[in-house]
């Protein structure tokens, strides 16, 4: 499909994009009362779900994915489901493995191309919950797993109805190499304290397969996806992971319909991240391509975001909030 235009306008403050990212990621909150469910998983490991309800019984559910060491009460996920409940659709914000407050089981955790989860939940919704509308919505990490998710397979169940994919690195190497730049320092340098913080755990419970001088060598997040993600994975290296996991290579193949938003202020992004080719040559991939935004930081009114409207209009027709 064509590029769409966009029309999202932000408050002035919020045309920067360190400031729109900042603010939405430390300052904005959503309350929202959530439930957790723990479901067991094929190899034994766990995933903690965060359900809310719409106050009228439905059919209709959006699954909610969240971006590296993000979790389930993340206000872009709260924002989002809390929307959604009011039309009409039960949410589950979904908290990667050991990222629900509790460390998992395995040495291994998530990753960006780890779809095998996302199908548990979706089976899960379909055949414990009886849902039969299912929609996705992820936000950078979470976003690439869905896109990968969709065209890596010929059998998405068809309770899967549409998708929307926020700020997200479809070209993994080349947002591995933004995040390196200094303009991102700040980011990549909080990003990498977290990872490390929780990766002492499991250097405690699984030293055979990391041992402190690992732990110890780990200066960038490509040391962390060379040491940790590819080793616990089964990728060959970090270049291998990026390259095997990138949603990109996969676009031409989605055949569910598919937005795509990407702000062009998003400094997490490389050029590759933009796919408009991809999008002219698909008819069930839609790209929106705002100027301002930042990383998922699509500041509105009324503390809805952009991208949750937007996201609600394209999945459910819903106009004129």
């Amino acid at each position: 499909m064509p590029v769409i235009e966009s029309s999202y306008k932000p408050p002035f403050p919020f045309k920067n994009g360190f400031v729109s990212t900042v603010y939405s990621g430390l300052v904005r909150r959503v309350p929202l009362k959530q439930q957790r469910e723990r479901i067991t998983l094929g190899d034994g490991d766990f995933l903690d779900l965060d359900w809310s309800f719409s106050d009228e019984k439905t059919s209709k559910l959006i699954i909610l994915l969240h971006g590296l060491e993000g979790n389930g009460q993340r206000p872009y996920m709260t924002g989002t489901a809390k929307l959604f409940n009011k039309n009409r659709v039960d949410a589950v914000c979904v908290n990667f493995r050991g990222c629900s407050g509790e460390d998992n089981l395995k040495f291994s955790s998530y990753h960006s191309g780890a779809t095998a989860d996302l199908d548990a939940v979706i089976h899960h919704a379909i055949q414990s919950k009886n849902y039969s509308e299912i929609y996705l919505k992820g936000i950078s990490l979470g976003a690439n797993i869905i896109l990968k998710y969709l065209g890596e397979r010929d059998n998405v169940p068809m309770q899967v109805k549409a998708s929307v994919a926020v700020s997200v690195p479809c070209y993994l190497a080349g947002s591995a190499k933004e995040l390196h730049t200094f303009k991102n320092k700040l980011y990549h340098d909080r990003f990498l304290k977290h990872l490390v913080e929780k990766l002492k755990f499991k250097q405690k419970r699984f030293s055979e397969l990391l041992s402190e001088e690992d732990l110890k060598s780990i200066k960038t997040l490509t040391d962390f996806d060379t040491i940790y993600t590819a080793k616990a994975h089964g990728f060959k290296s970090a270049e291998h992971y990026y390259e095997t996991c990138s949603s990109l290579q996969f676009l031409p193949h989605i055949k569910t319909p598919t937005l795509i938003i990407n702000a062009l202020n998003d400094s997490f992004l490389s050029p590759e991240c933009y796919p408009v080719k991809d999008a002219k040559n698909n008819a069930n991939l839609f790209l929106e391509m705002p100027k301002y935004g930042g990383h998922a930081g699509f500041v509105a009114k009324k503390n809805v975001y952009y991208n949750e409207r937007k996201a609600l209009e394209f999945l459910l027709g819903v106009k004129n909030l």
